[in-house]
C-alpha cells in the first residue's frame, strides 16, 4: 500500500512538473533580468542579482529591495503576459519569439513585452492593429502554447 501511495505521489509530482508554464528566460531570468515592477512606473531598469526571487520555479530580478517586496506581495500582477515572450508573435503568429526587454507596454494593468530589431518593432505592429482583438487572440493562443517548450 505504501508503494502505491509513493507511486501516486511521484505521478502527481511529475504531472505538475510537466505542466509548468514556459517562461522566456533570457539572461536566466524573466524579462531578461529586468525589474518587472519598475515597468509599472514607466521605468526600464535592469535587476540586480542580490534582489532575486524565485516564483513559479523561475527567477525574477529587481533593482531594489522595495520592488522585490512589492512583487512578493502580489506577484501575478507583475508577471509579463505570455511568459514574457513577444505578445505580438503569440497573438498574430501563434509562436514564441524572444523579446527586447526595453520594448514593452502596460495595457489594462498588464505587462506585455515585444521583439524589436532594426527593421521590425512588434510593439508598433501591436499598437497599429486592433489591440483588443490581438489581446483576445493572444490569450487564446497562450492557452495552447504556455506548456510547450520550444
Amino acid at each position: 500500500m505504501a508503494k502505491l501511495f509513493l507511486f501516486i505521489g511521484l505521478l502527481i509530482s511529475f504531472s505538475s512538473y510537466s505542466q509548468q508554464t514556459d517562461y522566456n528566460l533570457q539572461d536566466k531570468a524573466v524579462a531578461g533580468g529586468y525589474d518587472v515592477v519598475a515597468y509599472f512606473s514607466n521605468k526600464v531598469i535592469k535587476g540586480k542579482k542580490k534582489f532575486t526571487t524565485t516564483y513559479n520555479n523561475v527567477s525574477f530580478r529587481f533593482s531594489s529591495e522595495e520592488n522585490l517586496n512589492t512583487f512578493l506581495k502580489s506577484p501575478d500582477k507583475y508577471i509579463p503576459q505570455y511568459g514574457g515572450y513577444c505578445a505580438y508573435a503569440i497573438a498574430a503568429k501563434k509562436t514564441k519569439m524572444e523579446t527586447d526587454s526595453e520594448t514593452y507596454e502596460i495595457r489594462d494593468g498588464k505587462l506585455y513585452l515585444f521583439y524589436n530589431s532594426w527593421f521590425s518593432n512588434k510593439l508598433e505592429d501591436w499598437q497599429e492593429g486592433d489591440t483588443k482583438k490581438l489581446q483576445q487572440k493572444g490569450d487564446k493562443n497562450w492557452e495552447v502554447l504556455k506548456y510547450k517548450k520550444d
